[in-house]
């Protein structure tokens, strides 16, 4: 009957320890704050901050330049061809270098080396071309290094924490589930970081390529119609 009535009392003991460690009902739960996260990711998160900042002041660069370069250049390729038909080619030069655009600048190439083979004037131009691309391209895989680095330093982050955690527990003896969870949560916050800022990144940086292939297709569609224009008073 007393072996009987201490196994009771344990239960019971247990049951009121336990209880007391759970939330009463209706009483609040602490919010997780986003700005208190971050604060709490360590010092991985300065230079995971420093990538999302630089991947994004690149981003938006690139993408104004680029897309100041895909400008619709209709009309210069129709007072280019007017000029070309009137003998005019100073005219026509004055024009390309007026346009300020890759364009142009391919355009006026090809115009300073009239009289001379087709093949030097295609080669010209195609030199020009690849200098305007490689122009357009600067700094884009920076955007592709930040992708793959940041998920990195994330993950740094998280390893790191763990191995605290557990440092902390081999000197403490200390190995209850809020002990491990509470820190672990909080280093995890890097691993999201990390991977927050490589997925913006990686959408950038196919963003900004597709781009660049655009106005590459619209520099050799371009060119070829130039070619064809010069090639069309010796058929």
């Amino acid at each position: 009957m007393t072996l009987l009535l201490q196994i009771t009392d344990t239960i019971i003991d247990t049951a009121t320890a336990a209880a007391q460690q759970l939330p009463v009902a209706g009483e609040p739960i602490e919010e997780l704050r986003f700005g208190d996260l971050l604060l709490k990711g360590g010092w991985v998160m300065i230079p995971i901050g420093i990538l999302a900042i630089l991947g994004l002041v690149i981003f938006f660069e690139r993408f104004f330049t680029i897309r100041k370069a895909s400008k619709d250049e209709s009309s210069l390729m129709t007072q280019v061809r007017a000029s070309i038909m009137s003998g005019n080619l100073q005219s026509a030069v004055a024009i390309c270098r007026n346009s300020n655009s890759p364009l142009g600048r391919m355009l006026q190439k090809g115009l300073l080396r009239i009289g001379r083979p087709i093949k030097d004037i295609e080669g010209a131009i195609e030199n020009v071309g690849k200098l305007e691309v490689a122009k357009l391209e600067k700094n884009i895989g920076i955007i592709g290094i930040v992708a793959g680095i940041a998920p990195m330093f994330g993950f740094l982050g998280t390893i790191a924490g763990v191995i605290q955690i557990f440092y902390n527990i081999s000197k403490t003896d200390n190995i209850s589930m809020g002990a491990i969870s509470g820190g672990l949560y909080v280093k995890m916050v890097t691993s999201a970081a990390g991977l927050f800022v490589g997925i913006v990144a990686y959408i950038c940086y196919n963003v900004l390529n597709m781009m660049v292939d655009k106005v590459i297709l619209k520099l050799e569609t371009d060119a070829i119609e130039f070619i064809d224009l010069l090639e069309e008073p010796s058929k």
